[in-house]
């Protein structure tokens, strides 16, 4: 019978959601859905100092902004939960008291200062062995015993089976890695105060909650052979483990903040379309067949493979993404470009969605003006506010444009021209092509005067369709005004 599919996603809220991260958590979701398994969110939150409710709150959004959705936890409940390990302390004891009663795991009493001299000593010996020593293994049962009931300040440690033979890693990404049983310590289970260590909480969770594959990246390598082994006093199956290789900036190092915005958060508020990020991260490090670059969500779950995760770092290409998230936006129909616009707007103060609805049609016609050109949604409202806003013309395009010789001439010409126009974007485009040779002057003077008249900036949105949007009456007011500029 096989085993139904059951992956996690973990993250610890002591901050944002990190593109890393969300990657783990798209590949999780990705294969639950493939398989017809079950995608869990669970928040690893056993960091009290660092660990908030709004790092957490951030963290659901982040996910539901990428589009990601789980079947378990935060908000949606389920029969595995709580969904928080600082919910789950029961079961840490339960599983502790269950390693005492088998003898796996034992109390140490050494002091944290005792500990670091024994480090140290190895250090200076240089015998390479940092570990501990196993010096409170070594005690009786009785004695280790009455130290407790006496209220002596202890630790509860792994007692690591020297009979092993070599902890192996059978990694879905990786393959066969093994590791000497030599070269694992007796590490902790539980603090002084009774805590879980991560190594110890987490195998209690993923046993709990019967997690078949934990997904993660190869940062948590070396503590995969200490957590099979914590598997294995408990006497649990251990899930199948694909580690996830790491994302490098451009220069090859660790991504991080000195490479730009690194949050999911930060690229929301960017401009970015979740659907384009998603797209994207998930081509660092897996693929789809390739060569194919735009895979939206539908097809990443109905082909996503751990078969084709690759072992080597992916790097972090903004000029890609930002490539990727300009195509998303080109594929998009003008409404439903429309509403990833109107926020941008409403924020800039330029339009509502009582506008829209009162003038569906023009803003139909704007979106060809402007799809070509976006990048990112944030870019809206810079490159439209002409339309919406009498434009202030900058000094530079002042000195450039419309001080230059014939820049006048060119501009009452044209606004005699186009009085008797019909106001559409050909009909303009015929009457202005025609004024250069009329007046004799390179169509490059007539025109690059025109555009900043109308739109105060020498670059813009196609000029015949944006004088058609911007209307006669407001279009020739504009020429005017610019044409006395010229001239004065």
């Amino acid at each position: 019978m096989t085993t139904p599919v059951r992956v996690r996603f973990a993250p610890s809220p002591t901050g944002t959601l990190h593109v890393g991260g969300a990657r783990t958590a798209i590949y999780n979701w990705a294969f639950a859905r493939k398989s017809g398994g079950t995608f869990i969110l669970r928040i690893d939150d056993t960091d009290p100092e660092r660990s908030t409710a709004e790092n957490t709150a951030q963290i659901l959004r982040s996910l539901t902004w990428l589009g990601i959705d789980w079947d378990e936890g935060p908000e949606v409940g389920g029969e595995y939960g709580p969904y928080f390990q600082t919910q789950r302390a029961d079961n840490y004891r339960a599983a502790l008291e269950t390693m005492k009663a088998n003898g796996t795991a034992y109390p140490c009493f050494c002091s944290a200062e005792t500990l670091e001299g024994k480090r140290e000593a190895a250090r200076q010996s240089g015998s390479g062995i940092s570990g501990y020593d196993r010096t409170c293994r070594a005690l009786t049962a009785e004695d280790a015993a009455a130290r407790v009931e006496a209220g002596e300040p202890h630790v509860w440690r792994l007692a690591v089976p020297l009979d092993h033979g070599p902890v192996v890693v059978d990694d879905a990404v990786r393959g066969l890695t093994e590791f000497p049983i030599e070269a694992m310590d007796d590490f902790v289970l539980a603090r002084t105060d009774g805590t879980p260590t991560y190594n110890f909480a987490t195998v209690i969770d993923d046993a709990d909650m019967e997690i078949s594959h934990v997904i993660r990246g190869d940062d948590h390598l070396a503590n995969t052979p200490r957590q099979i082994l914590v598997f294995e006093a408990l006497g649990h199956t251990v899930p199948r483990f694909a580690h996830l290789s790491m994302i490098w900036g451009p220069d090859g190092k660790k991504l991080s903040k000195r490479h730009g915005a690194t949050s999911v958060e930060a690229y929301d508020e960017m401009g970015y379309l979740p659907e384009a990020l998603l797209n994207y991260l998930a081509l660092l490090g897996w693929s789809l067949d390739g060569e194919t670059t735009i895979v939206p969500a539908d097809v990443l779950k109905a082909n996503f493979s751990l078969e084709r995760i690759s072992k080597n770092p992916a790097i972090f290409d903004i000029d890609k993404l930002e490539w990727m998230n300009g195509s998303y936006i080109r594929d998009m129909s003008a409404d439903e470009l429309i509403s990833r616009l109107l926020p941008w707007l409403e924020r800039a103060g330029l339009a509502t969605a009582a506008d829209v609805e009162a003038r569906h049609d023009w803003f139909v016609a704007l979106i060809p003006l402007v799809a070509e050109r976006l990048k990112h949604l944030d870019e809206i409202a810079p490159m439209v506010r002409f339309l919406f806003e009498e434009p202030e013309i900058d000094e530079a395009s002042l000195a450039k444009v419309l001080r230059k010789e014939g820049a006048g001439t060119a501009l009452s010409a044209v606004a005699e021209a186009l009085k008797a126009c019909d106001w559409s974007s050909a009909a303009i485009e015929e009457t202005l092509r025609g004024v250069p040779e009329t007046i004799g002057l390179k169509p490059k003077v007539v025109f690059q005067a025109v555009r900043v008249a109308a739109t105060g900036s020498t670059v813009s949105p196609p000029l015949f369709e944006s004088l058609e949007l911007l209307g006669r009456a407001r279009s020739l007011a504009r020429i005017q005004a610019a044409h006395e500029l010229a001239t004065t």
